[in-house]
């Protein structure tokens, strides 16, 4: 029974990491939709083979449902384009090699002109298609249908089975960069209260260098979970979700650039000093302790922007401001023991000055009033760009979001409360 338990587990973990994988995901929601739209086309069209309603549903579905409409609305655009320029050449030309290089130009500008995107070469290919055909008017006819099929069934595969949301992966992409900040941060510290040779020194900003290399991985993450939460049935306050997040990556690689200069101007300390060690002992102890309590005060950030059930978000929040107060002191401490070392000996102060800028720098990024009033920036910036771009679905959303709350106030207790988190 035990060995059972196990392998059900197994498993169970199996496919749940599975849904989480964006690659499964989109295999299975294509691979499903293409099969159904086949089948829709079969039975509508009149084509034996009506492969280009499955391609239709094929490139239409997308891990998101954003990207799932636009790309939708788009393929549809494209072969409409196409076909109305091969109608357009066939009542005038027939098919040569002049006319097909003017064909392919006209679908090329015409693909531009109704702004299909990447799609821009499927106006060409649906215009030749059509055009290489006798009965012009009865294919083209029937590749709009096909398209049309393949788009719908690909558009209602994803408004019936909603696709997942990706904030979760997301989330987990940011504290994942945030430890490997802190076990950077950790050596950094540890090598510092030693006798760091220039080549490790070196190596350390070597490795601050590649953390640019995880925000843009982190980034892509940030962009998907970004798409699903727009135009998400079960999302609510996808905007404010998007903010956070964005926001708490964009503090966290101004904290990597940072790093990445305190790593630098420790690699020019320990050339100048070398074989000396790059400071007193209590002072290298004292750095070596602030930027463990940095450390941890990056994974506390990173977790406090992730969280999105209130009382975790609060318990997150109190975690990091008492990190940030304990680092606050040991770095008073180091600036007081720079002081000292600087007026017995001067020669690296411009060092010893900009180790306890960097240090303050960070800490000035992770604080919370800093971060609460960038969040509250970027979400006027937002809210202004959005009511810019559409004023008046913009004016009936608050209409409808006035008018829902009265109506649930008059129900009784239940229209008072307020929902503090997002569907994942």
């Amino acid at each position: 029974m035990r060995d059972v338990r196990g392998v059900w587990d197994l498993m169970h973990t199996k496919v749940s990491r599975w849904q989480q994988d964006p690659v499964v995901v989109q295999s299975v929601r294509s691979a499903a939709a293409a099969s159904v739209s086949y089948a829709v086309a079969v039975w509508l069209s009149t084509s034996p083979a009506p492969l280009t309603a499955p391609l239709t549903a094929l490139l239409v579905v997308q891990v998101t449902l954003y990207a799932t409409l636009t790309n939708g609305i788009r393929r549809v655009n494209s072969v409409v384009a196409g076909v109305v320029v091969a109608i357009g050449f066939s009542a005038v030309v027939g098919l040569t090699w002049w006319s097909l290089a003017l064909l392919i130009l006209a679908s090329l500008a015409v693909g531009h002109l109704v702004r299909v995107s990447e799609y821009v070469p499927e106006v060409a290919i649906s215009a030749m298609l059509v055009l290489g055909v006798t009965s012009v008017g009865d294919t083209a006819w029937t590749r709009v249908l096909e398209t049309l099929i393949g788009a719908v069934v690909g558009l209602a595969f994803n408004l019936l089975l909603a696709p997942p949301v990706w904030v979760e992966a997301a989330g987990e992409s940011i504290e994942d960069l945030a430890r490997r900040m802190r076990r950077l941060m950790n050596r950094v510290g540890e090598e510092a209260a030693g006798r760091p040779a220039f080549e490790v020194a070196a190596a350390r900003l070597h490795e601050a260098r590649e953390l640019d290399f995880d925000i843009v991985e982190v980034d892509a993450a940030l962009r998907q979970a970004e798409d699903s939460l727009k135009l998400n049935p079960r999302v609510r306050e996808g905007l404010l979700h998007r903010v956070v997040l964005r926001t708490g990556l964009d503090t966290l690689e101004i904290c990597t650039v940072v790093l990445r200069v305190l790593a630098r101007t420790l690699t020019d300390l320990a050339r100048e000093r070398e074989p000396s060690p790059l400071f007193s002992p209590e002072v290298g102890a004292t750095l070596e302790r602030l930027l463990g309590e940095i450390g941890d005060a990056v994974v506390s950030f990173a977790v406090l922007v992730t969280t999105d059930v209130s009382r975790s978000a609060e318990s997150a929040e109190d975690r990091l401001a008492a990190e940030l107060s304990t680092a606050a002191a040991t770095r008073d401490k180091l600036a007081q023991l720079l002081l000292e070392d600087v007026r017995r000996d001067p020669s690296e102060w411009q060092l010893y000055g900009a180790v306890l800028t960097e240090v303050n720098r960070i800490l000035d990024e992770l604080d919370t009033q800093h971060r609460t009033k960038r969040l509250l920036e970027e979400l006027d910036r937002c809210t202004r760009e959005q009511r810019e771009r559409a004023p008046r679905l913009t004016g009936l959303r608050d209409r409808l979001r006035t008018t829902l709350p009265s109506r649930r106030n008059r129900s009784g207790p239940a229209g008072r409360t307020k929902s503090q988190g997002t569907t994942r």
